[in-house]
């Protein structure tokens, strides 16, 4: 018997059972899952109704992420999946799928933010000597203009303190917003505000009650 989406099978809202007055049609066809992991990209074209064809994706392993604060996107590293609402073995056997919570590599947004603003993202990755001296050296090959340019965007820079935080361990929260199954692609965006809030403390309280 194969995978089906009607709801003929199913009772009524008062419990009595419904008239099996027609067989399967196609258009109720559903398809296995598609559980796409993390590993080399490995993408399946599905012929779909009306010849139309689906991305099915079986293992991807980078997505186009925004950062919305910054108005910055980039392409960038799925490390693994952290949460999902909907079923902690999804979390365990590390399958993308919309809506999904993961954690990807900080290091495309940090190269961008730097260079917009002319100064670490933060201060804890940098060395104490090591540091200043590069501050200085890219400092002397600026111009005025630009050095000028980059105090005044200095001044306008506000960075979250969670996720500075996400800076210091080289890895960020983000949100799966596409759906890998049906496009092939997990593209998404990075975690702000009060969504990151919610979602940290989430993470902290399981975390908490797995040790206890």
């Amino acid at each position: 018997m194969g995978l089906s989406r009607d709801s003929r099978h199913k009772r009524s809202h008062t419990g009595a059972r419904r008239a099996h007055y027609r067989k399967k049609r196609q258009f109720e066809l559903a398809r296995q899952a598609a559980n796409t992991r993390i590993g080399p990209k490995r993408i399946h074209a599905v012929r779909a109704r009306g010849g139309n064809i689906k991305q099915r994706a079986l293992r991807l392993e980078s997505g186009n992420f925004a950062w919305g604060s910054e108005h910055i996107t980039a392409k960038s590293r799925i490390l693994g999946v952290v949460f999902n609402a909907s079923n902690n073995e999804l979390v365990r056997t590390n399958t993308l799928v919309k809506n999904a919570i993961i954690q990807i590599d900080a290091t495309p947004f940090r190269q961008a933010y730097e260079k917009h603003y002319g100064k670490p993202v933060t201060t804890k990755r940098r060395a104490a000597g090591q540091g200043a001296a590069e501050a200085n050296e890219d400092e002397s090959k600026k111009s005025k203009h630009v050095l000028r340019k980059l105090g005044i965007r200095e001044k306008t820079s506000k960075l979250d303190p969670l996720v500075e935080q996400q800076f210091g361990a080289g890895r960020l929260y983000a949100a799966i917003s596409s759906r890998p199954g049906q496009s092939g692609r997990a593209d998404g965006y990075i975690l702000e505000g009060k969504e990151l809030e919610h979602y940290v403390r989430r993470l902290r309280s399981r975390g908490a009650a797995k040790q206890a």
